[in-house]
């Protein structure tokens, strides 16, 4: 189980986050510990506030006085309302919020069930509690948790930004910027990538590509980001998303940042694995297909562009092992496009399984990203070189993909919703 603490200004966001939920019907109110309670079982989130007045208006030094709590079990883990309030009392007694009016939420919008907890870090008498090697403290109650109540043990030194499930893109399933967020938001926790295409060759894995929006706006320049869902055929569906109303972990100077990061972090020894893995599957493989199947078997995805003509000009490789992205080039000449299409050029018919196939998507070649023209009145739009109309094929088998547990992006998306609201009433 892994527990996440989020401290804010914002009582009134954490109980509207929590109550939108059970409004939905995509939540419930499991506990309530030290809150006045109503006649009729209805709430108002003015009347949840007045549980916690006291405590706020006895000390009003503390900035950051509320305490967002979410306790997530395993996927896998079935656990009862029952134990699920059991939990949260032995968890916020043994973080010493055990005399704190809070409520507890569980959440069901989602795979992972989970609960939510809110609370104020300020005691009755205006005393700040101490928050103290909290990180150990919890993960000490997590641990404790997982043996009393049987669940499955989160990995020993496994940070929670790699506890994430990173699911493919369904366009079919709606909200797609949350799951397009979903990944965008944790991937360069877990993966090194260096360039914009090879950025670009994992995101494929995930039903997304990115393209790079260059021009000028009421005489500023622009650059940025935008990112598109892709279907099970690889073509873009539906419309491009900004960077910014995904986060900013999706905007360009985030990315860009990455980029420096991975070249400076990732080891010559990585390299030096992944160029022999692929040097053995070439020399066992007899054709295309049977070369993705052998680097699959060895953890690794490959990313193969063509142009109309069926010329390979872009090769990565997806490493899953070390989690790095390496554009074939970048490997070395003899892994470059060129060497590969010489190689498999008189193989037309063995490029993909009869059952599959060859995906199409409309990107420009691997780290050439055409600019998207800018409208001063409905933003970016794309050019219109429908000529530019690429295949890629991608080797998805999601069993190489990382499969873990999620933070809740919503909450960040509803936080960002009050944030403005407040300044619209303010103005």
């Amino acid at each position: 189980m892994i527990a996440k603490i989020g401290r804010s200004s914002s009582l009134y966001g954490a109980l509207a986050y929590n109550h939108h939920k059970v409004e939905k019907g995509q939540g419930q109110i499991l506990l309530m510990n030290k809150m006045m309670e109503s006649t009729d079982g209805t709430y108002t989130i003015p009347q949840l506030m007045r549980s916690f007045d006291p405590y706020l208006a006895a000390n009003q030094k503390t900035e950051k006085h509320t305490l967002h709590i979410s306790l997530n079990p395993d996927p896998n883990d079935k656990v009862s309302d029952k134990d699920f309030v059991k939990m949260a009392e032995e968890y916020m007694n043994g973080m010493g919020y055990g005399e704190q009016p809070y409520m507890v939420f569980k959440h069901t919008d989602i795979d992972r069930t989970h609960i939510h907890i809110v609370s104020v870090c300020v005691d009755e008498n205006g005393r700040k509690i101490s928050d103290r090697f909290e990180k150990r403290r919890s993960m000490n109650m997590c641990r404790q948790l997982e043996n009393t109540y049987n669940l499955l043990p989160a990995a020993e030194g496994q940070k929670v930004k790699n506890n994430m499930v990173f699911k493919p893109v369904d366009y079919q399933t709606g909200n797609i910027r949350h799951q397009i967020a979903s990944v965008i938001r944790n991937i360069a926790d877990v993966y090194s990538f260096k360039t914009l295409g090879e950025y670009n060759a994992l995101l494929s894995l995930f039903n997304i590509a990115v393209e790079k929006i260059e021009g000028e706006l009421h005489g500023k320049l622009q650059r940025g980001l935008v990112y598109f869902a892709l279907d099970t055929n690889k073509h873009k569906i539906g419309n491009p998303l900004k960077a910014s109303r995904i986060g900013r972990a999706a905007q360009l100077p985030a990315v860009e940042s990455h980029f420096l990061k991975s070249k400076k972090s990732i080891l010559q020894s990585n390299k030096t694995e992944i160029k022999g893995w692929v040097d053995n599957a070439l020399k066992v493989s007899i054709h295309e297909k049977d070369f993705i199947e052998k680097v699959r078997s060895m953890g690794i995805n490959t990313v193969i562009r063509r142009n109309e003509a069926g010329r390979i000009y872009g090769m990565t490789f997806i490493d899953h092992n070390s989690k790095t992205v390496w554009n074939g080039s970048n490997l070395g000449k003899e892994y470059s496009a060129a060497v590969f299409n010489d190689l498999w050029k008189d193989q037309e018919h063995l490029k993909r399984p009869s059952n599959e196939k060859q995906a199409e998507i409309e990107l420009p070649p691997t780290n050439q990203f055409l600019p998207l023209q800018l409208h001063p009145l409905f933003g970016f739009l794309n050019d219109d070189n429908d000529d530019l109309r690429d295949t890629e094929s991608v080797d998805s088998f999601p069993g190489l993909l990382p499969t873990v547990q999620g933070e809740d992006y919503e909450e960040q998306v509803f936080s960002q919703q009050m944030r403005k609201w407040k300044k619209k009433r303010k103005r």
